[in-house]
C-alpha cells in the first residue's frame, strides 16, 4: 500500500514489516517543557474513548486546501505529454457529494480536514468578506480548519469573525495576539486538535506562513504575530507523544511545498507522521519522503482531494495508502442542499458576475511559476492605460484557469473570472526607480521564489511584469542570478530613472512599490485594477495572451510548474 515503506527516523515507522517484527515502539528521551504550552483540551465522546487496541483499526483523513472561494465546476488545467490538457473540476456542491461517498465507506473513522485559503479568491467572497461562504464550509461537514495565508485579506477582526463561525475546530501553532491588543499576545487559535476514533489517539498541530506580513499587503495581518513552525513544533510534537499519549501526529500546515519539505528534513518533525501541506497549490501524488516525515499537498480551487488511509495494529500505525482524488463531476453529481446554498450565496450578485467583458482565443491560467498568460494580460492593461516603462503584478497563484470554448473559439471573460484574477480590486500606484534599485529589487524577488533556504521562500512565484525582459539562472547563489535586464527594449541603465507602475499594496510606506524600497515621486492614480481591465478589454474585445519570453530562465523551460527542486515531484 504504502509507496516508501521505509522505517521513520528515531523508532517511528510507518513500515507494516517493521512494526510487526517490534521495530515501531515510541520513545522520546526528553522531557516536554510546561512553560508556554496553551493547548486547548476536546470534549471526548463515549464512543470515541474506547481504549480497547487489540484490533485492527483503518482511519481515513480527508483533505482539501486551497479552494479560494471556488463555489462552481471549472475548467482544470493538466500537464500530460509536455502540453495543457483542461478538463471540468471542483464545485463545491460536486465536492459535498464525493466526501459523503467516500465516509460511506469508513463512516465513524472518518475526519474531513480543510487546510486554508478558504474564503477569498472570489467575487462572492470578496464582497461580501467571506461571510457568504460559512454556510457552505458548515454544510461541508469539516472537522478541522487551519486558516491560511490569504484568511487575513479582510484584516484581523474579520478573520475571527469569518473562521469563528466555522463549526470546525481551528488550529494554528504560529499566529498570536500583538501584545498591545486584549489579548496581551495570546495564541489566536488552539495550538493543536486531538481526535480519539476506536481507541486511537490522533494529534494534529497547525502551522502558516510566518512569512505573510512581508508577502501581503501588510495592512491585512495588522494585530498578528508571526512566527517559523520551527520555533514550537518540537516542544508541541513532545508533547501529544509523551503527554497526550497520541497514537499518530500530524503537522496541518499552509506553508509552500518548498518549506514544508525543508521541515520534513527538520529534526524538529521527530515524531511526525505526516505534513498536510498546502499554499503552493502542488499536487502531490506520492508522499515526499523527508529525513524525518512525508509530505502531501493536494492541489487547488476544490478540483482535488486528498484520501490518506491508516491502518492501525494494536495501537501503532502500521501503514498508509494516500491517493489525490479529482473531484469529478461526471462521477459525483452536486449535492442539492449544497447547490441551494451556493445559489442563495450568488444570487444577489448573479447578473454582474455573468456579465461578459472581453473573450480570449488563448488559454487564461496562472500555473507556470516565470510567466502567465493571465498576468501578461494584466500587465499589458497597465501598459495601455498609463504607459510607464515597466508595469508589475505581484506572483499570485489564485485562479483557476478559463480554457476556450472549442464550439466558438473563445473564453467568454465574464466579471466572475475578472475578479478570480483580481479578487481584490486594488488601486494603481506610480513611482520612479533607478536602473540600479530595479536590478537588486530582482535579485530580491528571485530570492523570494528561488531560495535554498526553504525557510525564505515566499509562497507566491516570480513576480510578473510588462516592458521588461529578464534573463537569468535559477540555480545561480543569492544576488547572482541575474544575466540580462532590458527595459522598452534597451539594456538596462543603472543610473537612469525610470517609471514603474503597480497595485498599492495597504500598509505599505509610502516609498515602497511591489516591495521594491525607497521609489521617489510615488503617486496613487486614484483608479482601480478592475476598473482598468474592464476598458482595456472594451477597447480589446478579443485577446490572446500567450508566453511571450518575458522572464526566462535559462536552466529551466519556460513551462516550468513548481518551484520544489531535489525530489522526484513532478506537476501534473
Amino acid at each position: 500500500m504504502a509507496s516508501d515503506a521505509s522505517p521513520r527516523k528515531k523508532g517511528y515507522s510507518l513500515s507494516r514489516k517493521d512494526f510487526l517484527t517490534g521495530s515501531a515502539a515510541l520513545g522520546i528521551s526528553m522531557a516536554f517543557p510546561k512553560k508556554g504550552v496553551t493547548g486547548a483540551r476536546h470534549p471526548i465522546s463515549e464512543s470515541d474513548a474506547k481504549t480497547d487496541l487489540s484490533s485492527n483499526v483503518r482511519i481515513t483523513l480527508l483533505y482539501t486546501a486551497d479552494i479560494h472561494a471556488q463555489l462552481h465546476t471549472h475548467d482544470e488545467f493538466f500537464w500530460e505529454n509536455n502540453q495543457a490538457v483542461f478538463r471540468k473540476r471542483g464545485g463545491l456542491a460536486v465536492l459535498k457529494t464525493m466526501v459523503e461517498t467516500l465516509r460511506r465507506k469508513n463512516p465513524t473513522r472518518t475526519l474531513l480536514i480543510d487546510g486554508g485559503d478558504y474564503f477569498h479568491g472570489h467575487g462572492v467572497a470578496s464582497l461580501t468578506e467571506g461571510e457568504a461562504l460559512i454556510p457552505i464550509f458548515n454544510a461541508l461537514g469539516y472537522d478541522l480548519m487551519l486558516p491560511g495565508n490569504w484568511e487575513v485579506v479582510y484584516k484581523k477582526k474579520k478573520m475571527l469573525h469569518d473562521m469563528g463561525h466555522a463549526l470546525a475546530a481551528k488550529i494554528c501553532a504560529n499566529m498570536w495576539h500583538d501584545s498591545e491588543d486584549e489579548f496581551h499576545g495570546e495564541l489566536i487559535y488552539p495550538p493543536y486538535w486531538i481526535k480519539v476514533i476506536e481507541g486511537i489517539k490522533l494529534g494534529f498541530i497547525g502551522y502558516t506562513d510566518h512569512l505573510i506580513p512581508k508577502r501581503q499587503s501588510p495592512a491585512y495581518s495588522a494585530g498578528i504575530r508571526f512566527e517559523h513552525a520551527e520555533k514550537n513544533a518540537a516542544r508541541y510534537v513532545r508533547l501529544l507523544r509523551e503527554v497526550e499519549g497520541c497514537h499518530a501526529v500530524f503537522l496541518v500546515t499552509h506553508m509552500g511545498l518548498a518549506q514544508q519539505v525543508g521541515l520534513a528534513n527538520n529534526p524538529v518533525c521527530q515524531g511526525v507522521d505526516f505534513i498536510l501541506g498546502a499554499d503552493t497549490h502542488e499536487r502531490v501524488r506520492t508522499p515526499i519522503q523527508g529525513q524525518y516525515t512525508r509530505v502531501v499537498e493536494c492541489g487547488a480551487f476544490g478540483s482535488f482531494l486528498g484520501k490518506l488511509e491508516l491502518y492501525f495494529e494494536k495501537g501503532q500505525l502500521a501503514d498508509f495508502q494516500y491517493d489525490l482524488l479529482d473531484v469529478d463531476p461526471e462521477k459525483y453529481k452536486p449535492d442539492r442542499s449544497v447547490q441551494k446554498l451556493i445559489d442563495q450565496a450568488v444570487a444577489p450578485f448573479e447578473k454582474e458576475m455573468r456579465r461578459v467583458i472581453g473573450r480570449s482565443r488563448t488559454p487564461l491560467l496562472r500555473y507556470f511559476v516565470l510567466e502567465t498568460p493571465i498576468d501578461n494580460l494584466i500587465t499589458d492593461a497597465l501598459m495601455w492605460k498609463f504607459k510607464p516603462d515597466v508595469a508589475l503584478s505581484n506572483g499570485f497563484r489564485f485562479c483557476q484557469p478559463l480554457n476556450v470554448d472549442p464550439r466558438t473559439g473563445y473564453a467568454e471573460i465574464t466579471k466572475e473570472f475578472l475578479w478570480n484574477m483580481l479578487p481584490v480590486d486594488s488601486e494603481i500606484k506610480t513611482a520612479q526607480a533607478t536602473g540600479r534599485q530595479i536590478w537588486d529589487w530582482l535579485e530580491k524577488e528571485l530570492e523570494n521564489a528561488f531560495a535554498k533556504n526553504p525557510a525564505r521562500r515566499f509562497g507566491g512565484w516570480f513576480v510578473r511584469f510588462a516592458g521588461m525582459e529578464v534573463r537569468f539562472s535559477i540555480n545561480n547563489p543569492p544576488n547572482q542570478r541575474l544575466h540580462e535586464v532590458k527595459i522598452q527594449g534597451q539594456p538596462l541603465d543603472f543610473d537612469q530613472a525610470y517609471t514603474i507602475l503597480a497595485c498599492e499594496r495597504e500598509g505599505d510606506p509610502d516609498d515602497v512599490l511591489c516591495r521594491m524600497e525607497k521609489v521617489k515621486n510615488p503617486q496613487k492614480t486614484g483608479i482601480f485594477m478592475h476598473a482598468v481591465m474592464e476598458e482595456y478589454l472594451a477597447a480589446h474585445p478579443v485577446v490572446a495572451p500567450r508566453l511571450e519570453g518575458r522572464a526566462v530562465a535559462l536552466d529551466f523551460p519556460p513551462t516550468l510548474l513548481t518551484q520544489l527542486q531535489g525530489t522526484n515531484y513532478e506537476f501534473r
